[in-house]
């Protein structure tokens, strides 16, 4: 018996396109070009698939995926549009579409999209927890790999399976755990935690408590994070980092869905779900030793791997932007304006520290930059772009590209601007839009030197 489809899409050359590709799959097609005669078909014939346009004449498809998933429960709906945005990604598999696509359509991702579709049919899209509806906040971009992202956000969201986050360091995996968390039915609270950063001795009893007298010290029990994260999300950065013990009790943990407190012989429920979070291959590490191979299937149940930044250049103006805004109103000023060489020269850089870098990189300009305008001038970059850095102040070979720290960078700049003005404290004060006593602090504060007025 053939697969029987929906397709709703206006454009007449692409229906037609998509209507003559399916039935020589051997599906039977019903093909509509609005949201009234799409939806009179769904109510005329069974189907296991929908195909819906996002644009369409007397509508939008967003707004009629509620309708077609009443009329057809049991329907993978997967939703088609030329728009690059993230919210809608999120809404259309909040309202329950199976899937996502991005026009232009390409016919093998778009047959890949379907296959899966239909594989994963035994998961009834109804049944599904309902996803929250919460704003992206700090996902920023428009390309293909973000809107994948977020589309993987929202699948991860509707789901209680564990999920490993992966990618380099400072792209945002701990935002992208928190949208998981923020999107999911979880009530409980979103509780991180560094596998990085404490030592092996004490994370033992930070993950899953202690009893009193459990060393030296323990004066009283005390919970883990296991158990405050309780109807929440656990989330372990640096997972691969954990000490192969402590990898062995998370296993456990994961599989029994119990744990005990160091010193403990009572199993405690855990009602937490697990996200996970490297910046290493999980299974090379378990190649060499280093990291159990069945913890590493345990956490990869969905894995969400985000991009670099440098794969995604077309996102730095807009990421840019909010950044910016973000520094200004920490430090309550109006946001400076980027000037077009300025973004050209972000978009050339490689960013091997991703958006924390860029971050980084910004707010060291803003402190730079007293006119309202970045220029090149004043960004300061780790290594060199792949095009040469040039400035009128500055020769290519002698440029500093060193990252540090914004006090490093504010009392440079300041003796740069008392060497200009000769030490004269009262233009050095508008150069920099500061009062005198503040000057007068930031003197005494960095140590810096006033020339000689003779």
């Amino acid at each position: 018996m053939s697969t029987s489809m929906l397709i709703i899409e206006d454009d007449p050359a692409l229906n037609q396109m998509l209507t003559l590709h399916f039935e020589d799959q051997g599906f039977t097609v019903h093909s509509a070009d609005r949201c009234a005669v799409g939806l009179e078909l769904a109510r005329e014939h069974a189907v296991e698939l929908v195909l819906l346009d996002q644009q369409l004449p007397d509508g939008e498809g967003i707004e009629l995926l509620p309708r077609l998933r009443e009329l057809q429960p049991m329907a993978g709906v997967i939703m088609m549009t030329g728009q690059h945005d993230l919210e809608l990604a999120i809404e259309a598999i909040k309202s329950g579409a199976a899937d996502f696509i991005h026009k232009p359509l390409q016919t093998a991702s778009l047959q890949a999209t379907v296959d899966k579709v239909l594989a994963g049919h035994a998961e009834e899209p109804e049944h599904r927890p309902p996803v929250r509806d919460r704003p992206l906040g700090d996902l920023i971009g428009r390309s293909e790999a973000m809107l994948e992202v977020s589309k993987q956000i929202a699948l991860s969201a509707s789901k209680t399976a564990t999920v490993l986050i992966t990618g380099e360091s400072g792209t945002g995996k701990e935002v992208v755990a928190r949208l998981i968390h923020q999107h999911s039915n979880r009530d409980g609270p979103f509780v991180a935690v560094n596998c990085a950063a404490i030592v092996d001795t004490l994370l033992e009893s930070e993950l899953f408590g202690h009893e009193k007298g459990a060393f030296t010290g323990a004066e009283r029990s005390k919970p883990g994070k296991f158990e405050m994260a309780a109807g929440g999300t656990l989330f372990l950065d640096e997972i691969a980092e954990l000490a192969q013990p402590l990898q062995a009790k998370l296993l456990r943990a994961l599989q029994e869905r119990t744990i005990e407190r160091v010193g403990g012989t009572t199993p405690i429920a855990v009602s937490a779900r697990i996200i996970a979070a490297t910046h290493r291959d999980l299974f090379a590490r378990a190649g060499t030793g280093e990291f159990r191979e069945d913890l590493a299937y345990r956490l990869n149940v969905l894995n969400i791997e985000l991009p670099a930044l440098r794969a995604r250049r077309e996102d730095i103006p807009l990421l840019a932007s909010a950044l910016l805004a973000k520094a200004a109103r920490q430090n309550q000023q109006a946001p400076p304006a980027l000037s077009q060489s300025a973004v050209e020269l972000l978009q050339q850089y490689d960013w091997p520290g991703n958006v924390r870098e860029l971050e980084n990189v910004l707010t060291q300009a803003m402190v730079l930059a007293r006119d309202g305008q970045i220029s090149e001038s004043h960004l300061r970059f780790r290594q060199a772009p792949e095009a040469t850095i040039t400035t009128a102040e500055t020769p290519a070979a002698t440029q500093p590209f060193a990252l540090q720290s914004l006090e490093e960078v504010e009392a440079a700049h300041i003796q740069r601007v008392l060497d200009h003005t000769g030490g004269h404290k009262g233009r050095s004060c508008e150069i920099l839009g500061i009062s005198r006593p503040a000057l007068d602090r930031k003197i005494q504060k960095y140590s810096l030197s006033l020339p000689n007025r003779d």
